[in-house]
């Protein structure tokens, strides 16, 4: 039987939290500390009507303090230019879609956030019960785990093969590489690789938190439809409510739509490129000198990291001083590569 547990990595500017299936990542959500409270999957929020479409029976809403949602509606429940609205943000934006909203009841007043969102031990106790997460250094490998796999294109299956998966405005695509799988029978090999895939590709997807529309472009031909759906149905379960799956396709695809409701990941660590942001890689930086001081007590750090990168991790090192003293330099280099950061004690 499968087993999941948690861990939560509080680390300066970030908090990072996840979920593991038998001692592998699941999940993963990464918390930045200035990232708008009022956009979170679950904040409760007093908004205003800024527009309606009709014909699309969706309504733009004004949350306050620059942000906006969308609002879905059924034709018997129109909302009004300039009302106010309680609503719940029911899916977080991700990159080039607002949040789409719940609306709860009438309203008064100006935009508000009325409740945060729940924090993410909250979170995390929805997935794994009441079991406690794990933390503290142990927890901060788990999440750099997980985090170096959700940034993954390319994904070893058990057993031999890969899958590859990749993201489009429109959808997520998996595909299936027998690759060196080992077997003398060609179509045997090439059913285990699809079923070990529609496992992995399942659980890969919850740790990037990609949904929408998924394709799945199977290895070989001939499959076997009633086992390929058994596998679909028990892969994706952990996702419902939500999961609609359509049968293996002329063409060795089976399509299916995942409910989205968290933002994927990869738009927090990521650029629009696919590139880590210059934040994300602060944030590296900053823990590789937490990782220097606790191995060299005392010493003075020494940093040599690319200007952007500095700049970045600039309004964490007054944290990071708190917690390990002010024995560190942090010296920007120009035509340093972004990612190839130093940190040395003396």
């Amino acid at each position: 039987m499968s087993r999941r547990a948690s861990f939560i990595d509080r680390g300066l500017g970030e908090t990072r939290g996840g979920v593991l299936l038998d001692d592998r990542p699941e999940r993963l959500f990464v918390v930045r500390d200035d990232a708008p409270q009022r956009l979170r999957l679950g904040a409760r929020l007093r908004a205003r009507v800024r527009h309606v479409e009709p014909q699309l029976g969706i309504a733009f809403l004004d949350l306050g303090e620059g942000a906006e949602a969308i609002l879905p509606f059924k034709p018997d429940a129109r909302p009004r230019q300039g009302e106010a609205l309680e609503v719940e943000i029911r899916v977080e934006p991700r990159a080039g879609k607002l949040a789409t909203l719940r609306a709860l009841g009438p309203a008064q007043g100006e935009p508000a956030l009325l409740a945060q969102a729940p924090d993410l031990t909250e979170v995390l106790a929805g997935f794994v019960g009441d079991e406690d997460p794990v933390t503290g250094p142990e927890a901060r490998a788990l999440a750099d785990e997980a985090e170096a796999e959700a940034l993954q294109t390319v994904h070893p299956l058990p057993g031999g093969g890969t899958i590859a998966i990749e993201t489009t405005r429109a959808l997520t695509s998996i595909d299936v590489d027998v690759g060196d799988r080992k077997g003398a029978e060609v179509k045997r090999v090439t059913r285990q690789a699809n079923l070990a895939a529609i496992t992995e590709g399942a659980r890969l997807l919850r740790l990037k938190g990609q949904g929408g529309l998924v394709v799945f472009d199977l290895a070989g031909r001939g499959h076997d439809g009633t086992a390929l759906m058994n596998a679909m149905r028990a892969a994706f379960q952990p996702d419902n409510p939500g999961v609609a799956i359509g049968p293996v396709s002329r063409f060795g695809t089976i399509e299916l739509t995942v409910p989205r409701r968290a933002a994927p990941v990869l738009d927090t660590l990521c650029d629009a490129g696919g590139r880590l942001t210059d934040r994300s890689l602060a944030q590296r930086l900053i823990r590789r000198m937490e990782a220097e001081a606790a191995a060299n007590p005392g010493a003075r750090l020494q940093v040599r990291c690319a200007p952007a990168v500095a700049e970045a991790a600039a309004p964490l090192l007054e944290s990071l001083a708190g917690r390990i003293g002010r024995r560190f330099e942090v010296s920007p280099e120009a035509g340093r590569g972004r990612e190839a950061f130093e940190v040395s004690a003396s």
